[in-house]
């Protein structure tokens, strides 16, 4: 793993920061399932929700599977997906090579990044898609709801066997303005810091 992001997630060992009850209750319900699929011999597929899968999911997706890189836990698939499909935003983008990470994307509407945290490892493929895209798992899956507009607006996700929520604020609120870059590096730490919460309790 590249030595950048290992600080940046040995930063987040060190710290040990506070997540609420209320939060850590969630993220323990989906470690408890990810435990149940790894004690039935399956895989635990993870596939994050937000309304354009632009943002927040993404950074879900990459978050859960470099932690579960981290961590040693290989019973994990992570994928993401919205409720309608536009493009992993470059802000987005911006905040996980901040983080340490290396991307590589070709250019377009919905461009698809490749995602790289060790240089011996394939890379993560993100693009923006719905969450019933063929690229995700059609069953036996967890669907993880990051925002609550994707929540309240898909009350029935098909394949699914699991439902989980847990929303973020969208950082797309500081786009354009003097916090852009800060609050895109703050909501990337509050994920990679949930994330590592969850994954250390599998």
């Amino acid at each position: 793993m590249y030595l950048t992001l290992q600080s940046y997630i040995k930063s987040i060992e060190n710290e040990k920061p506070k997540i609420d009850e209320k939060r850590r209750t969630k993220l323990t319900a989906i470690a408890e399932y990810i435990r149940e699929k790894r004690d039935s011999g399956s895989p635990a597929r993870l596939t994050f929700i937000c309304t354009h899968n632009s943002r927040r999911s993404h950074l879900c997706q990459i978050w859960a599977a470099v932690m579960a890189e981290h961590l040693g836990v290989n019973e994990i698939e992570t994928y993401s997906g919205g409720t309608e499909a536009t493009a992993f935003n470059p802000r987005a983008v911006a905040a996980i090579e901040r983080a340490g990470f290396k991307v590589q994307g070709m250019n377009g509407e919905n461009p698809r990044y490749n995602v790289f945290f060790d240089e011996d490892k394939e890379p993560l493929v993100c693009f923006s898609k719905t969450f019933d895209d063929d690229y995700n798992p059609q069953e036996h899956f967890a669907a993880v709801m990051t925002c609550t507009d994707a929540d309240e607006n898909c009350p029935f996700i098909p394949g699914a066997e699991k439902r989980f929520s847990i929303p973020y604020v969208d950082p797309k609120e500081s786009d354009g303005t003097a916090r852009e870059k800060e609050t895109y590096d703050e909501r990337c730490r509050q994920i990679a810091v949930e994330m590592y919460n969850l994954i250390s309790q599998v």
